[in-house]
C-alpha cells in the first residue's frame, strides 16, 4: 500500500483558499502541547483507531483527511493504519511539523518537551552504556543487554516501527494532565478551514 503525500506548503494553500481540511496530529500529547500546527487535532498513534475517527467525523467521513508528526514517520504509520482499515482517503503530510515549521506555517506553541526521538536515543545510549559497563565490572553476560538493545535500533531502522518508542509514548511524562476548566488538546475543532 502506498501512501499518498503532501508538502505542507499545498496543504497550507487549499486551507488559505478557503477549503475544509481536516488535520490530525499523531504525536504524543506532551509533544503536540509544544508545537502543532495550528488547526490540528491530537489523535496519538498509540491510541488511534480508524474506525472511530472517521465514524467520528459525522458525514465527512469520505472527504480527505490529513495526518501530521513530527517528521513524517508516524503520519506514515497512521495513514497505513487506516488503508488497512479500509480507508483510502488519508494524506501524509511530508516532513512533518518541522517541515510546517521551517515553512513559516502558523503553528501554536506551548510548553518545550524533549521529543520522542531524543527520549529513544536517550535510553538506548543509556542501556547500552548499562550493558557495557556491568558487562566489565559485573559479569560478561552483562554485554547481551547492548546487543539486546542495537538488535532492537536496528529493527526499528528497517521496518520503521519503534518498540521503544511506542512504550515510552505510553510514559506520565509524555501525557498531558487536563486542567480543571481547559479542553484536552486536540479535542477541539476537527477542521483548521479558515
Amino acid at each position: 500500500m502506498d501512501v499518498r503525500t503532501i508538502p505542507a506548503k499545498e496543504l497550507y494553500e487549499q486551507i488559505k483558499g478557503g477549503k475544509p481540511v481536516e488535520l490530525i496530529d499523531v504525536r504524543t500529547p506532551v509533544e503536540f502541547r509544544e508545537i502543532h500546527a495550528e488547526g490540528a487535532r491530537l489523535i496519538p498513534l498509540d491510541r488511534l483507531d480508524p474506525k472511530a475517527v472517521m465514524v467520528e467525523r459525522n458525514g465527512a467521513a469520505g472527504e480527505t483527511l490529513y495526518v501530521i508528526c513530527r517528521s513524517g514517520s508516524r503520519a506514515k504509520q497512521a495513514c497505513e493504519k487506516f488503508l488497512s482499515a479500509g480507508y483510502n482517503n488519508v494524506i501524509c503530510v511530508e516532513g512533518g511539523t518541522l517541515a510546517w515549521e521551517q515553512a513559516g506555517l502558523p503553528v501554536k506553541r506551548g510548553k518545550k518537551a524533549i521529543s520522542l526521538e531524543r527520549q529513544v536515543r536517550i535510553v538506548a545510549g543509556l542501556m547500552v552504556l548499562l550493558g557495557a559497563i556491568l558487562g566489565f565490572f559485573v559479569h560478561p553476560y552483562f554485554i547481551a543487554l547492548s546487543a539486546f538493545v542495537g538488535a532492537g535500533l536496528v529493527f526499528a531502522g528497517v521496518t520503521d516501527t519503534c518498540g521503544m518508542g511506542m512504550l515510552l509514548a505510553r510514559m506520565p511524562w509524555n501525557q498531558v494532565r487536563e486542567e480543571p476548566g481547559k479542553e484536552t488538546a486536540g479535542r477541539g475543532s476537527a477542521c483548521c478551514s479558515r
